[in-house]
């Protein structure tokens, strides 16, 4: 059973993450010969100032 956790930056929308959800899970199926059906996506939008690189949070790095 594939289990498969994104994480993103900033705000997607829910046609967005329908189609990163629809397009990994065809990606699992096409690549690995994974059952769509047990397959699990989990999208997780993470706040700038949470995230970063460098020494530096995304939310530092965007007032830049």
């Amino acid at each position: 059973m594939p289990f498969v956790n994104i994480k993103i930056t900033g705000k997607a929308t829910v046609a967005q993450k329908n189609e990163v959800i629809k397009q990994v899970t065809q990606t699992l199926e096409t690549v690995l010969g994974k059952d769509p059906k047990l397959t699990h996506i989990v999208i997780d939008e993470v706040a700038l100032e949470n995230w970063g690189n460098c020494g530096i949070s995304a939310a530092d790095k965007e007032k830049k």
